[in-house]
């Protein structure tokens, strides 16, 4: 195929993303994770090992789907932001302000950006909360979410498996879960689980390989 024609169906189709992306609360805390797999137009694998969940503050995580240099650029103002926010304020900023902040950068920029995030954190005045920040710069509070490729796959499993006020192992189990079965049927989400649990108490990263996920059928 020559790279004309090549260059003119790619603008043709469009962006073509692929990732598994989520954040459930349960009773103290919150988990936000994702699969580690990045793919250029859904035709090849760039990274098997990149980390989608991003640390904006010093109890807040966002998870990037869509275009990653997009979710990048953005992910960086909003760090620059909540760093600034703090210290006028003496105080660290809220989970909604980093999702509001989050937001502003889409729609400000929704021309530009194909980008989609997934904000989670533990505040003193709210607790454990999830946001949703939509293509275009819609804010959404739900307790638990999923977005990305894979996450078509998941829904029925999201659905009727998640409960609220669930113990911290159990929330943990839920959402390797929900990330292993949808790696197991997106061919564009792949890799290992990153996740991580933020409590009052601080935060915990954890990686399970992708040799270590359940499966839950013949791959």
């Amino acid at each position: 195929m020559k790279m004309e024609t090549h260059f003119a169906e790619s603008r043709l189709r469009g962006v073509s993303t692929g990732t598994t992306i989520l954040a459930a609360t349960f009773d103290g805390g919150v988990v936000i994770g994702s699969d580690s797999r990045a793919s250029v137009g859904g035709e090849y694998v760039s990274s098997k090992t990149i980390n989608k969940v991003i640390q904006v503050h010093d109890r807040i995580f966002c998870c990037m789907a869509g275009s990653l240099a997009d979710a990048q650029a953005v992910t960086k103002a909003a760090k620059f932001h909540l760093s600034f926010h703090s210290v006028q304020m003496e105080t660290p900023p809220l989970v909604i302000s980093a999702a509001s902040v989050l937001k502003n950068l889409c729609y400000q920029n929704k021309e530009e950006l194909q980008a989609g995030f997934i904000t989670a954190g533990w505040d003193k005045k709210r607790g454990s909360q999830v946001y949703v920040v939509s293509l275009g710069g819609m804010l959404i509070s739900q307790p638990v979410t999923i977005a990305g490729s894979g996450s078509t796959y998941i829904y029925g499993y999201v659905d009727a498996k998640y409960r609220p006020n669930m113990s911290r192992e159990e929330c943990l189990q839920f959402a390797t879960n929900a990330v292993a079965l949808a790696i197991g049927r997106d061919n564009v989400s792949g890799g290992v689980a990153h996740l991580v649990v933020i409590t009052e108490e601080g935060v915990e990263h954890v990686v399970v390989p992708g040799d270590k996920l359940p499966k839950f059928h013949d791959e």
